[in-house]
């Protein structure tokens, strides 16, 4: 009979690896202790942080002296700046909210001063002329506008994997397929009971979005409640780009920000989304009836966009709760952190609420010895459109030429990129990792015509050839 083996113990596990979980995950690696970042599901950014928006947004919109207003408009400028640092790629494409009637007209003003209050000055409010002089194929009857020039598009994918690659560089231990699903206090540390077995944290930190209210009721709270909130959206084919090189946006409302019409950093168009409240946390199809309403909505908002194709289609929960704000709170006593309520915004307030942690858990005497040697950020490979891929670059093709041929051709990705992806430092655990990646099979085809080649090169870089693992990764590629 053999003794159990204790669980793998550390100082801090970060429950959740989206882009909040990632940033924090990060952040606590700067400093002179252990750290796990959990996440229930294969791959980083497989949940909620993969299908939102994907704007760097200003906050403008922000409820004035809240949280969420301070950690977005903090968190704009330190994602703005890791994006130069690592090449996530951002287009400046600024955004326009149009009324379309007299009450949204009446309330625009209102909206600038919003926008000053959070520290937002640049906000102009313009006619109907000027507004279709800046978006001439916009539907009839816009009535004015508010100009919002610094809002961008993001890659909200490279974001969370540059996030986690840091941490991980840094020393973080990456725990996929890791479920937690219940805990048990001792007087020092916490037992994570995980899907994959125990884990000992002397801190944890619950970062789980849509699963964030049950891990805190495990600590005895019963302090928010989540509601999976879908969000529907339609991408139109790269054809449509030419309509509109902003984001339009309607006059917000207290269920959000409601459909936009933006240019996407893959060159694409994009409609959505929708805002549907639902009790199935998993429920990521997409719908009819969610497409009725965007065509509704984009035939008036853009009609001409409607005579594009839509070449792809996908849905996402949003963890929308019972509370007017963030909700980041520590519990000395338990050694937990609680990071809920993140919603959308947490794309571009993620970094600045891993700040903030990382400022209460020094204020808590928990945070010290920061580590004064790091590697550097990561180096990430462009997807984004606007700037130089590699099937373009001459010198890269020049020194390997796996970059100058191209596997997926309706998004011009190479086999160098499929290699590289495999060889990083979080390699894709599935195809839908690798399109985050590269954005292979991403295209009008949708991997119609280069899904078996793909599937071969995963074979070749990820399975031993003629294995069980290579034979299914064929057949999910060409399916």
């Amino acid at each position: 009979m053999t003794d159990t083996p204790p669980p793998p113990d550390y100082d801090f596990v970060v429950l959740g690896a989206g882009i909040v979980g990632s940033a924090i995950a990060r952040e606590l690696a700067g400093y002179h202790h252990t750290v796990a970042l959990v996440e229930a599901r294969d791959d980083v950014g497989d949940g909620t942080s993969k299908a939102n928006t994907a704007i760097l947004h200003t906050g403008y919109d922000a409820k004035p002296g809240t949280l969420e207003s301070r950690m977005v408009s903090r968190g704009y400028t330190l994602l703005s700046e890791y994006a130069q640092q690592t090449g996530i790629p951002v287009e400046r494409s600024g955004a326009i909210l149009v009324a379309w009637n007299d009450e949204e007209l009446a309330a625009l003003p209102g909206l600038r001063d919003k926008a000053a209050d959070n520290g937002y000055t640049h906000c102009d409010i313009i006619d109907a002329d000027e507004v279709y002089r800046l978006v001439p194929a916009l539907g009839d009857g816009a009535l004015g506008g508010l100009t919002v020039p610094d809002e961008s598009i993001i890659c909200t994918w490279t974001t969370n994997l540059a996030l986690a690659t840091d941490a991980v560089a840094r020393g973080v231990t990456l725990r996929t397929r890791t479920r937690a699903e219940s805990v048990t206090a001792l007087p020092e540390r916490t037992i994570l009971h995980t899907s994959s077995g125990d884990i000992s944290a002397r801190w944890v930190i619950n970062a789980a979005g849509l699963g964030a209210d049950y891990i805190d009721q495990e600590f005895g709270y019963d302090r928010f409640h989540v509601t999976p909130r879908r969000g529907e959206l339609l991408v139109y084919d790269k054809l449509a780009r030419p309509l509109i090189d902003k984001i339009v946006l309607p006059v917000p409302t207290s269920r959000g920000k409601g459909v936009l019409v933006s240019p996407t950093i893959y060159g694409n168009v994009m409609l959505g989304p929708t805002a549907e409240d639902l009790t199935d946390r998993s429920a990521t199809a997409t719908s009819e009836a969610g497409f009725e309403f965007l065509l509704g909505k984009g035939g008036t908002l853009m009609p001409r966009l409607l005579e594009e194709e839509v070449t792809a289609t996908y849905a996402g929960l949003r963890a929308a709760i019972d509370y007017g704000d963030y909700l980041v709170e520590v519990d000395h006593d338990q050694r937990y952190v609680l990071v809920g309520g993140i919603r959308s915004t947490g794309l571009t307030s993620g970094m600045a609420v891993a700040e903030y942690v990382g400022e209460l858990l020094t204020k808590a005497g928990v945070l010290d010895g920061a580590r004064t040697e790091l590697p550097p950020p990561p180096r990430m490979p462009n997807i984004g459109e606007a700037f130089t891929r590699p099937y373009q670059d001459a010198e890269l093709i020049a020194r390997d030429s796996e970059y100058g041929r191209v596997v997926c051709f309706c998004e011009r990705v190479t086999a160098g990129e499929i290699r590289d992806a495999y060889q990083s430092l979080i390699p894709p655990a599935g195809l839908d990792g690798l399109r985050r990646r590269t954005r292979a099979m991403n295209g009008r085809c949708q991997g119609f015509f280069c899904g078996a080649e793909v599937g071969s090169l995963v074979d070749a870089h990820r399975c031993p050839a003629g294995s069980p693992e290579a034979t299914e990764t064929r057949k999910e590629a060409v399916r």
